[in-house]
């Protein structure tokens, strides 16, 4: 965890590890550099045992504005095999952040376009600023938001997906909310504030009962009731008499806070 990287910053107070996009000279575009190093940062959370919240941001004024213009001129002229390759690697991070063990707060800062409006649909949690622009501008330049279109159709829906898919028109916090692809909004000034809240409410409660929370959403979905019922029973039944069920269960009959929560 004691990594240097070039493009992301990340900063650990205790359980909560934020994750800052570090380029603000350039509205944190993304490029190569920052897919792999994301990626190699984000496998190290899946393994850690002491993090229990991560908060993904921008620097600066934006959050990401999408592929960085000099990453773009040389994918422009790369092989159909070279630009397959990358493009894995892009949705191998997608799909890392989004089945990270952590509950993943977006602290939407300003601006995510293009690709960067994929980092915040695959936040369990996405918290805008009120100054916050949003745009899948992907037609506007002859391509698709292909890699982000799994966890952005899960989001808002095929129906806004379809409208915005192909209009690729601006959306202001309010619009992104509305439409599902940010959970809440404030203004700009509240924003730390707000995450904050929503960093201690998480902190309340029970570990590795967030962790099967996210493994429920994920998996449920895709069962059959001959499946999902076993599952769903034998999971909670799992958690009642796990060390954790027990501990929290205690604390409520006896009117007193679990350990997992600080004092």
């Amino acid at each position: 965890m004691n990594k240097s990287y070039q493009t992301v910053r990340l900063d650990i107070a205790g359980p909560v590890a934020k994750v800052s996009f570090c380029r603000p000279e350039i509205h944190n575009a993304f490029n190569d550099t920052l897919i792999y190093e994301m990626t190699d940062l984000f496998k190290s959370f899946h393994e850690n045992k002491e993090l229990r919240v991560v908060v993904l941001t921008g620097e600066g004024k934006s959050f990401c504005a999408g592929a960085d213009l000099n990453w773009m001129r040389r994918v422009k002229d790369y092989s159909y095999e070279k630009n397959l390759e990358e493009s894995l690697a892009l949705a191998d991070l997608f799909y890392l952040i989004y089945t990270t063990p952590l509950p993943v707060i977006g602290r939407i800062n300003g601006a995510a376009i293009g690709g960067g409006t994929g980092f915040v649909a695959v936040c369990d949690i996405a918290v805008a600023a009120e100054s916050a622009k949003f745009s899948f501008s992907e037609v506007k330049i002859g391509v698709v938001p292909a890699c982000i279109g799994p966890y952005v159709i899960k989001k808002i829906g095929a129906g806004k997906a379809r409208e915005f898919f192909l209009t690729g028109e601006r959306l202001s916090a309010a619009d992104a909310c509305r439409i599902g692809l940010v959970d809440r909004f404030y203004p700009d000034d509240k924003l730390d504030e707000e995450v904050n809240k929503l960093v201690d409410t998480i902190l309340s409660s029970g570990p590795n009962a967030i962790k099967m929370a996210k493994e429920l959403i994920a998996n449920v979905p895709l069962m059959p009731p001959d499946q999902f019922k076993p599952y769903t029973a034998e999971m909670i039944a799992r958690l009642r008499k796990s060390d954790e069920g027990q501990e929290g269960m205690d604390a409520f009959l006896n009117k007193r806070k679990p350990k997992w929560v600080k004092e």
